[in-house]
């Protein structure tokens, strides 16, 4: 069985620890979980390991946020991989910091970046997990907010909850994402509840 994971993002240093970034850091903490590193990719950095048997295929988008479908369409096609066993990471500002939430489909959500795999997927029906970050900002500065950096109290929340999401997508790939669901979709409250993985 094949799977891809999207960690969603922007690339340069500049981007680096923004909330808006957060999918980059879950797929950094996955592959290092999984004892896997990243090389250059077509439009992507890319990590190849395995997982209980199972061919896992990571990326992290370098098409920048707003073009993220190019990528996951191309390393879809090109490894193989049916469509439910595609796991998306992104960002969400509707959900308090630290909050889990796993679908198996689902509208955008004014997400540019699951704007643009939706449009060039032609469909919704794609497993998505999203993080949330919480949404204090004032009224027009959304962009700002999503794109600045966590603050020392968010990375308290965010540290252990980018575990429980390395965790939940490996309940994906072994349990199915109903199991995963049921598991893993949580309040904003931290807690580490371990898979039954060795």
């Amino acid at each position: 069985m094949k799977y891809l994971i999207a960690g969603l993002g922007n690339i340069g240093d500049e981007y680096a620890n923004t909330r808006h970034n957060v999918g980059f850091i879950v797929a950094d903490s996955l592959a290092m979980d999984l004892k896997g590193t990243f090389a250059s990719g077509r439009y992507a950095s890319v990590c190849q390991c395995r997982y209980r048997g199972h061919q896992v295929t990571i990326i992290k988008p370098t098409t920048y946020m707003n073009l993220s479908g190019k990528a996951v369409r191309y390393w879809l096609r090109n490894e193989g991989i049916p469509l439910e066993n595609l796991m998306v990471v992104v960002d969400d500002v509707s959900l308090p910091t630290g909050t889990l939430r796993m679908k198996k489909q689902g509208s955008d959500a004014g997400h540019n970046g699951l704007i643009d795999i939706i449009t060039t997927l032609e469909t919704t029906a794609f497993p998505r997990l999203r993080i949330g970050i919480g949404s204090d900002y004032a009224k027009g500065y959304q962009v700002d907010y999503v794109l600045g950096k966590w603050t020392k109290q968010e990375e308290e929340i965010l540290i252990p909850r980018i575990k429980q999401a390395g965790k939940a997508i490996q309940s994906f790939m072994v349990e199915g994402i109903d199991r995963a669901m049921n598991r893993f979709n949580t309040s904003s409250k931290p807690e580490v509840r371990g898979t039954n993985e060795s």
